[in-house]
């Protein structure tokens, strides 16, 4: 049986081995979930990911590093919530992209130009579907 809600799955497993400190996680590869992990490393909130090829014909994972600060050992993500659902969607124009915690966090928003973080999507102006808010 097949997962309802991909995205979901990995924001949880990151959320979990965020506070217990893992080095890494893996997560399931799709084309959303690697455009996801390139977007959270290029706003500095993980180190890295690489793509694990699975073994015959298994399904290829998907390696997220996770980052945590040197002084107080603290997970760089605080939190990582899911806004659109596949229940409910949500979508904003440019104007109307929510700022998460004052700007200390980001929205991670899939438009036509790809997967965006909140103030990319702002400069670029164009809208899309929410997908999650990070900080």
């Amino acid at each position: 049986m097949g997962m309802t809600d991909p995205i979901a799955d990995m924001l949880t497993r990151i959320r979990n081995a965020s506070r217990i400190r893992f080095k890494s996680v893996d997560v399931l590869m799709s084309g959303v979930n690697l455009s996801i992990a390139e977007t959270l490393k290029k706003a500095g909130y993980i180190s890295g990911y690489e793509v694990v090829k699975g073994e015959k014909k298994t399904h290829s994972m998907l390696k997220i590093y996770l980052k945590y600060s040197p002084a107080s050992k603290e997970g760089i993500i605080k939190n990582i919530q899911r806004v659109s659902k596949p229940g409910r969607r949500v979508y904003a124009n440019s104007r109307k992209i929510p700022t998460v915690l004052n700007g200390y966090g980001i929205a991670i928003v899939s438009t036509s130009r790809g997967v965006l973080t909140d103030k990319e999507a702002r400069g670029l102006n164009v809208g899309g579907e929410i997908l999650c808010n990070v900080w």
